[in-house]
């Protein structure tokens, strides 16, 4: 180990120029995978003394100044120094400074390639459940809406045009489905990132510990990666993880907008409490949306990291090259994102305050109820191309009257076609309009009741999955 905390340097006859350590040492936030690092080299160590590399005495001895350090660490106590180039050089340091010699045979058998690889892995399976579950409190947000709004009704929306009536329940569940696949995805993505690189070395694996998937069961793995060089090159798994972060960052931001738009004067649909709120320094009678916005934003950069990893690994060739290093920024920086996020859109959308009258006079306007018609006509055996064009006329007529379709009596229904018997007027309203659809999963109240039920159960059984992680073993 060179003085300076790096882990090379014997072939060298200069120290790297202030330039090379610059651009060469880990990011800050790179040091936080220590509690790994440790979890890593403590399953490593176990290995070693397998084999007969350490006795039991002194894989103990290392073992327990491991876990201090790790603690340290945590504690706040233990901080990295300028010369560690990055975060295996800051534990092997600090465990030579208290072991001396015994600190330099743990490196046996191993490579920061695999050390590398193996502390993301176990840092994005644990934060990967922590987001999970703040991802699930926003689900349990809108189904907790979804509730009170059983038999509210709303116009649905195509082009941002009112379309049909809908109930709202039903529309706030259309975001809780689309966020609760990105929970499904998170654990999908899991159950192909569960397999450890330790052992793998720089690339060929290792002669001195033969067993890798020893330590691969220690730290909570479900087995060992298949090949040695993909274990340490690979990282298809972080941008996968990044994918499912973008994909929610989508979902989160278009279910934004949609709050940005209800508490809108112009929609007036929602109002905000005030303390998932801001105000303005000049206007003050101001009350602004600003987590959705914030929310909106930070899929940029959740989209941002994704497409900057993918641009690092693209026509990399076998196997470690150190372009990878750039996996830990763009991991790191979504889970933190997501962490800052995920608990705010939980908690502004739990305590919105929805107007329901308001929204079913929006729900009956600008002819919303004008498929009602065409399809009247159509279970009645007129061709819904020609039932099209009968209510499209019939639109017609309302615009130049200045009315709505209810509006019209019964002449001005025969006016436009003899078919248009006056008991068509008993499906102009909106809530025919969404009780006479019945089909799973369409808006009736019944379906839409039993879509809510159906979620909720399926998110409480998924609360049990991040408990479950076994994580390592100390």
């Amino acid at each position: 180990m060179g003085t300076d905390g790096r882990l090379w340097g014997g072939r060298f006859a200069v120290p790297p120029a202030p330039e090379m350590a610059a651009l060469s040492r880990s990011e800050p936030c790179h040091f936080d995978l220590l509690p790994y690092d440790v979890a890593g080299s403590r399953a490593h160590v176990a290995g070693l003394a397998r084999v007969g590399l350490l006795t039991a005495g002194e894989a103990a001895r290392v073992d327990a100044e491991l876990a201090a350090i790790a603690d340290e660490y945590r504690a706040g106590t233990l901080a990295p120094a300028p010369g560690d180039e990055d975060v295996h050089g800051f534990a092997e340091r600090v465990l030579a400074q208290r072991l001396g010699p015994l600190a330099g045979k743990v490196r046996a058998g191993r490579s920061r390639n695999d050390q590398a690889a193996n502390n993301l892995r176990l840092y994005l399976r644990d934060r990967a459940r922590t987001v999970h579950d703040r991802l699930l409190d926003v689900v349990d947000a809108l189904l907790g809406q979804a509730g009170r709004h059983l038999t509210s009704v709303a116009p649905g929306f195509t082009h941002l045009q009112p379309a049909q009536p809908v109930v709202f329940g039903h529309l706030l569940l259309a975001h809780a489905q689309r966020v609760w696949r990105d929970a499904t995805r998170i654990r999908d993505w899991d159950a192909r990132a569960a397999l450890s690189p330790l052992g793998a070395a720089a690339l060929a694996g290792s002669p001195l510990v033969p067993h890798p998937e020893e330590a691969a069961t220690r730290l909570g793995y479900d087995g060992t990666c298949a090949n040695s060089v993909d274990a340490v090159s690979a990282r298809d798994h972080v941008a996968e993880f990044l994918f499912v972060s973008s994909m929610l960052g989508v979902h989160l931001s278009g279910l934004a907008e949609e709050v940005c738009l209800w508490v809108s004067d112009q929609f007036r649909w929602a109002r905000l409490h005030d303390a998932y709120a801001t105000g303005s320094s000049i206007m003050p009678q101001k009350k602004n949306p600003d987590i959705a916005e914030l929310t909106r934003g930070k899929a940029g950069r959740l989209l941002g990291n994704l497409m900057g990893l993918m641009g690092a690994l693209k026509g990399l060739p076998l196997a470690y090259n150190r372009d990878l290093v750039e996996d830990k920024r763009a991991a790191m920086d979504s889970v933190d994102t997501l962490l800052l996020t995920l608990p705010a859109m939980a908690g502004m959308l739990r305590t919105l305050e929805f107007d329901a009258d308001r929204m079913r006079r929006d729900a009956a306007a600008r002819f919303t109820l004008a498929t009602e018609v065409a399809d009247w006509l159509a279970a009645r055996g007129v061709p819904f191309s020609e039932a099209h064009e009968i209510t499209g006329r019939l639109v017609r007529l309302c615009e130049e009257r200045g009315c709505d379709l209810p509006d019209l009596d019964p002449a001005a229904l025969r006016e436009v076609d003899p078919r248009l018997a006056a008991e068509v007027r008993d499906v102009l309203s909106v809530d025919a309009a969404v009780a006479r659809r019945t089909a799973a999963g369409a808006t009736a109240p019944e379906r839409v009741a039993e879509q809510l039920a159906a979620l909720a159960a399926r998110v409480a059984d998924a609360r049990g999955w991040a408990s479950g992680y076994p994580g390592p073993r100390s």
